[in-house]
């Protein structure tokens, strides 16, 4: 956890609980069932009061930040009182938002400059609920994605693509045209390969440069209608052309890594480059 918040970082995130209600396959922050919320809670709110005034956004995540019940809206209230036009960016499996009453009380507190960052894992519920490793966590964060909308909420749904879903891309980019277009962003991100990602390699690692074609498809289709949608944590050199505009550099500023090849790239400015914290890397990158 950041003992201070940099205006200077590109990751400036609150972390507060290592509890989750998912023990997702390539989770690279392994939950915890450790009583931690209260110390977080205090910590951050400290931090929140040491931040620089003009701070442009914020990151809440975890964990599972609804698992912090109301301490989670004091939270968001306190950041709102003392840095008001700083955005909010909460990282949430969603799952909590299929109680409607819930999320009334969540979007009681103010809907504007607040985003909520969503994984779906799979159009297909099944596939969602085995990387998720919690079966009905597909039905629940559908539901909470619905209940969102119906509040106001803005949403930025994230696919984390692995062995499990790679080649349902297409499929997905369909279903979230037809079922969900009123997602505000659709980040498709490559795996950080650490922490459960790495007992269950042979579950989900997927070499990136072997899954783009299905990505380009999926990508391109939601371009093409109209949809707001990114590729993060994946270099430029591992993806198609087509792809470059749709690339962002996305990984944080204190765990990213560029190799000897990028040293002389004219792609590096725009480039997210590599996870330092990821085991396995792309066989592509050692062709360049």
């Amino acid at each position: 956890m950041k003992d201070k918040i940099d205006i200077n970082s590109n990751d400036n995130s609150l972390f507060v609980t290592s509890q989750c209600n998912n023990k997702c396959l390539m989770c690279a922050q392994p939950p915890k069932q450790v009583d931690d919320i209260d110390f977080y809670f205090q910590k951050n709110l400290s931090l929140i009061d040491t931040s620089p005034v003009d701070l442009l956004d914020i990151g809440i995540t975890g964990g599972e930040p609804t698992l912090l019940g109301n301490k989670l809206f004091e939270l968001i209230h306190h950041i709102r009182l003392s840095r008001p036009n700083t955005l909010i960016h909460i990282l949430t499996n969603g799952r909590l938002f299929s109680d409607i009453n819930y999320t009334k009380s969540f979007a009681a507190g103010g809907t504007d400059k607040l985003l909520l960052g969503v994984p779906l894992h799979s159009d297909f519920s099944h596939d969602h609920d085995l990387i998720s490793q919690s079966y009905g966590s597909y039905n629940e964060t559908m539901k909470g994605l619905y209940n969102m909308a119906r509040y106001g909420l803005d949403i930025e749904l994230r696919i984390v693509i692995n062995k499990i879903n790679y080649a349902r891309l297409p499929k997905m980019a369909s279903f979230i045209y037809k079922n969900l277009p009123f997602v505000k962003y659709i980040a498709f991100m490559g795996l950080e390969d650490t922490g459960y990602a790495i007992k269950n390699h042979h579950l989900i690692w997927i070499d990136p440069a072997d899954y783009q074609e299905e990505l380009e498809e999926a990508v391109l289709g939601l371009s093409d209608w109209g949809m707001n949608v990114s590729i993060f944590n994946l270099p430029h050199c591992i993806l198609r052309k087509t792809l470059y505009n749709f690339a962002k550099k996305s990984i944080s500023d204190w765990k990213v890594k560029y190799i000897a090849c990028c040293e002389l790239c004219t792609m590096r400015g725009d480039c997210c480059g590599l996870f330092s914290t990821s085991r396995k890397q792309s066989k592509k990158l050692a062709t360049l």
